[in-house]
């Protein structure tokens, strides 16, 4: 699914009428596709009462034009006004013509009648404000969203559609008035925008269903974000040829744990493994080895020298010696945060570039606090590398607070990711991937499974296993992510949301990979497994 600001919705419709494409045409489409949807939602709409709420501009001519298309099929239709349309408006002359019931907030000042109208409707349609509204809701729409909000804890409730984006919510962010009403699902006009794929945008908008409504192609320069999905990333995942050695999948390092945190150590390698890299090295602190080798017996373990059970400048020498021939490096997950790490960062990045077997370094947790304090870093670094910050890691990335941060995910993870020149994996509700490019995807997937001590670690693993397995940073980043999300919905619906631990994500993969690996042919055979 591509997704798409406000700013490139608009060049897009600009660009359809420059080729000839009426913005009637345009309404027509989205009107009918409005009415289709919510045909489709009720089962049937002959008798049925239904009513659009319709504000100014071209989505309350969406929903003028959807009322039209209802009132065709046989619904009873009803339109509230939030202001009077002017008489020259070919929607509203339509309308007229036809009969079509209809109110308004200026000849409704208690809003009775809007009252009246929604208990009587089986199903109503937000055509209030589109993809260009960011003023704070108030006045008449504010007591319209109040009403219609009443309607929807009442009994019997009413469905509501979004058109092209729930009133209130920002396109470009997923920002949300306090006013705004969760819709069951939001009808996507051309493209999804991207405020439907960061929270609390993606709660309201229930289903987002993306339909056409004759917006010319434009290229991936033009439409750089896209979906995290499943088609994406079993397209990415290599082949498993059935004469395949443990070299075929790559070699991947792990460097991580510490005296406080020898399960983030754990988590990750076994990740790492279960992504399918053909090998993992898991380079902890000797003083912890101990803990380690007995639950992880498909590891190799490479003991690093340490300084009271946490790594250091000596331990990064030790490392960078343990990497040659190795194809992708993880590094970060349960280090703890001390002078002897950013010593041990120092050193590692100094010393990164010599190895030329490397494809990339996947940098996490402690690692990219030591990074925070270490002005000028991405230039002492030309190895690719993926960065895997949460809110509050990115926050001192950036030197800014989590609030901003949350504020505009993608534009943050974009920003960061260009003038660092790394791929950026913002974490959380909807997570952001992010290409120096300027290409970015994002996650729909919002679990509070995985908001869970060592989920981190898990989809940190995941990414550099991929990455040996010889797929792009970017592209290891975005699979990592989708495998991961998945595995968590696996976990939430067998454990439920409280009881998920991350360490259940590593028994969830398997199943979450097979499913993948379901839709590719076997090599040198004509069967799917």
């Amino acid at each position: 699914m591509t997704l798409v600001t406000a700013a490139q919705m608009r060049e897009m419709e600009q660009a359809a009428v420059a080729a000839g494409t009426s913005e009637q045409e345009l309404m027509f489409n989205a009107g009918l596709a409005a009415a289709q949807e919510a045909w489709m939602a009720v089962g049937a709409v002959e008798g049925r009462a239904m009513l659009v709420l319709v504000g100014p501009g071209n989505n309350g001519g969406d929903g003028l034009e959807a009322a039209l298309q209802l009132a065709l099929m046989g619904a009873e239709v009803g339109i509230y006004l939030l202001r009077d349309r002017d008489d020259d408006d070919p929607q509203w002359q339509a309308v007229v013509e036809a009969g079509i019931a209809v109110n308004g907030a200026e000849q409704d000042p208690e809003f009775v009648a809007l009252r009246g109208m929604l208990g009587q409707s089986s199903m109503v349609l937000d055509a209030l404000l589109g993809t260009g509204a960011s003023r704070p809701i108030e006045g008449d729409l504010a007591r319209v969203l109040d009403a219609l909000r009443e309607a929807r804890e009442g009994m019997p409730r009413p469905q509501l559609i979004a058109l092209d984006i729930p009133t209130g919510v920002n396109s470009d962010t997923g920002n949300a008035d306090p006013a705004t009403v969760e819709a069951d699902s939001t009808l996507a006009f051309g493209y999804s925008k991207v405020g439907l794929f960061a929270m609390p945008g993606r709660r309201f908008a229930g289903r987002v269903v993306p339909v056409d409504i004759g917006l010319p192609a434009l290229g991936a320069d033009a439409l750089p974000y896209d979906e995290v999905s499943f088609r994406q990333t079993q397209e990415v995942l290599p082949e498993r040829p059935e004469d395949a050695h443990k070299g075929t999948f790559g070699r991947a390092v792990v460097s991580a744990g510490s005296r406080r945190y020898p399960g983030a150590a754990r988590l990750a390698a076994e990740a790492a493994a279960r992504s399918g890299a053909g090998l993992v090295v898991l380079a902890a602190p000797r003083s912890i080895q101990s803990l380690l080798v007995q639950g992880l017996p498909d590891v190799v373990h490479e003991p690093l020298p340490d300084e009271d059970g946490a790594v250091d400048g000596e331990s990064a020498r030790a490392l960078l010696q343990g990497v040659v021939g190795a194809d992708a490096l993880l590094v970060g997950p349960g280090l703890s945060l001390s002078t002897a790490t950013e010593e041990f960062m120092r050193s590692l990045l100094a010393g990164l570039d010599e190895d030329e077997g490397l494809r990339a370094v996947v940098i996490d947790a402690d690692a990219l606090n030591a990074l925070a304090r270490a002005p000028g870093w991405s230039e002492r670094l030309s190895l690719p590398r993926v960065l895997t910050p949460h809110p509050g890691e990115m926050a001192r990335l950036t030197g800014t607070s989590i609030e901003e941060v949350q504020e505009n995910r993608l534009q943050c993870a974009t920003e960061y990711a260009r003038e660092t020149e790394s791929v950026v994996v913002l974490k959380g509700a909807c997570t952001v991937v992010a290409s120096p490019d300027g290409r970015a995807r994002i996650s729909g997937a919002a679990n509070p499974v995985l908001a869970t001590a060592g989920t981190g670690d898990v989809l940190a693993g995941l990414i550099v296993g991929l990455i040996a397995q010889g797929l792009e940073p970017f592209d290891a980043a975005s699979a990592g992510v989708y495998l991961h999300a998945e595995a968590g919905r696996l976990v939430g619906e067998s454990h439920g949301a409280a009881a998920g631990l991350a360490q259940d994500l590593l028994q969830a993969l398997p199943e979450t990979r097979k499913l993948l690996d379901g839709g590719q042919a076997s090599v040198g055979s004509d069967r799917l497994f």
